[in-house]
């Protein structure tokens, strides 16, 4: 046995002298552990993620989707970024699944993917395993997302770039659009929710050989946004549908039914008429999104660096959302933690959770399981109700990640609560959902919510690696000039609190 020979005076000199912050940063640590839980859902031969697995890592579930598949490739391009896994081990693995993705079968007309495959096999799931029949749909949000994977890829492999590109360039998301769709607003051009390439039962609108969705999405703070952006960028749809979506409804007894009564101005961009609306809640000025939900708000901010190309719209509006998601969880409901995105239920099954208060949708998303209806009323056109009761919060973990670039601290400190306190944190990582007073924990993994902390986690230490992988020249080009000359009716500089006075 070798003999350490130092000094014991040059051992104390060596340790006295170690920096403070030589302790292991706990996001790397969690990057990790997540990382676990997605290579436990991924069958090796085929390189395709499962939809879900439970907490202790053991029988994935038998499905998965393009959003899903997508998660998986840019999460790999985190694990390589952050020393979790060598550069051969993430190449190897991003190889395989695109060598499976090309091998799927997909509408042939649009280059867009079912959204649900079998994980082992990749053939198009018509039953699901709870044995539910489901008519093959392709929906133009979980093409979005796959669609972000691929170009991950093709920005962070360079040796991958052509087998990227052999399945993205051939998606072409105007097949979605509908340019006779119109707003509340009066604005003319949206995407459609999908469609099915086999008649549906219910509402369905055929055309050009397939049945789509009879509703488009006409709000912009939502996660479609990231499939209008693609379009956008390459050509497949107009620049003017960008600003043909709803920043709020109108201040009209007409559309008393949303959450509260909006302020704004109404200007035009590109020939369009756009009402810059927004909402305030506890002080805190917004644009909401239609749950309230972290995922809708930021999703695509993992991607296109959207607070820097929009300074005057979404560089006010990120972070006043998670401001006021802060607020509502510790200042106004009072759980102690905050979070609030759609997750696994902690009593079974999914539940979509946000704040009530900044989500258009006048219904919900609840932030707890108990309710918590905020009505703060339109107006003289409809009076606010009592005022809200909350109970038993469900806090999810990944909404938390989303925040990290406008709130490390606020962040570090409340995910360290979590884990200590509420039995959170498990093999792979933070658990999915957890109702903090009955300190019920959905014991699950949702590979969506994994891949967006590793997203959120990667661009943080790793300097933006996402986005940089993501925006190509083209995409730049195309989109940040949309974005930059917008100013959304979010006051500059206001005071946000939660976030240290900004």
């Amino acid at each position: 046995m070798r003999r350490l020979l130092v000094p014991v005076v040059s051992l104390l000199l060596i340790l006295t002298a170690a920096p403070a912050h030589s302790a292991p940063d706990p996001l790397r640590t969690y990057a990790k552990d997540t990382w676990r839980s997605l290579t436990a859902m991924t069958d090796p031969a085929t390189g395709l993620v499962a939809d879900n697995i439970p907490g202790d890592l053991s029988a994935p579930a038998a499905y998965t989707s393009p959003t899903n598949i997508g998660g998986y490739m840019w999460s790999a391009v985190v694990a390589r970024s952050l020393g979790i896994i060598e550069p051969r081990e993430a190449e190897q693995r991003v190889s395989r699944t695109l060598d499976t993705l090309a091998t799927l079968e997909h509408h042939d007309e649009s280059g867009m993917f079912y959204n649900w495959y079998d994980p082992h096999t990749g053939a198009v799931l018509t039953v699901l395993p709870d044995g539910s029949a489901v008519t093959p749909f392709l929906s133009s949000v979980d093409n979005g997302w796959l669609a972000a994977g691929l170009q991950v890829v093709q920005g962070a492999f360079p040796s991958l770039r052509t087998k990227a590109a052999r399945v993205l360039d051939r998606m072409n998301f105007g097949f979605y659009f509908n340019p006779a769709a119109t707003s509340p607003i009066g604005s003319r051009g949206l995407i459609r929710g999908g469609f099915w390439d086999t008649e549906p039962p219910g509402c369905s609108v055929p055309q050009d050989g397939v049945w789509f969705t009879c509703n488009h999405y006409d709000i912009t703070v939502t996660e479609p946004r990231m499939a209008t952006y693609l379009g956008i960028a390459q050509g497949q749809i107009p620049a003017t549908a960008y600003f043909d979506t709803m920043r709020t409804l109108p201040d009209s007894c007409d559309y008393a039914w949303q959450e509260m009564q909006p302020r704004g101005f109404t200007t035009t961009h590109l020939g369009r008429t756009v009402y810059e609306g927004s909402y305030r809640y506890r002080g805190i000025t917004f644009v909401p999104s239609w749950g309230g939900d972290m995922f809708e708000a930021l999703m695509p901010d993992l991607f296109v660096p959207e607070a820097q190309w929009g300074p005057r719209s979404w560089g006010r509006n990120h972070p006043a959302t998670v401001a006021a998601q802060i607020e509502h969880g510790l200042a106004d409901a009072k759980y102690g933690y905050w979070g609030f995105s759609p997750a696994s239920n902690p009593f079974g099954g999914y539940g979509v959770y946000g704040v009530d208060a900044m989500g258009m949708d006048t219904d919900g998303y609840p932030s707890d399981v108990e309710g918590g209806k905020y009505d703060a009323g339109f107006g003289d056109c409809r009076p606010p109700g009592p005022p809200a009761v909350y109970g038993d919060g469900v806090v999810t973990p990944h909404a938390a990640f989303l925040a990290l670039p406008y709130a490390r601290g606020p962040v570090l400190a409340n995910l360290a609560r979590m884990k200590s306190n509420l039995d959170a944190y498990g093999p792979g990582g933070f658990y999915d959902a957890v109702a903090v007073r009955s300190k019920t924990v959905a014991k699950r993994y949702l590979s969506l919510d994994q891949s967006m902390i590793m997203a959120a986690v990667g661009n943080e230490l790793a300097h933006d690696v996402v986005k940089k992988a993501f925006v190509s020249p083209g995409f730049e080009r195309a989109v940040r000039p949309l974005l930059a000359r917008e100013t959304f009716n979010v006051p500059a500089g206001q005071r946000l609190p939660q976030l240290g006075g900004r």
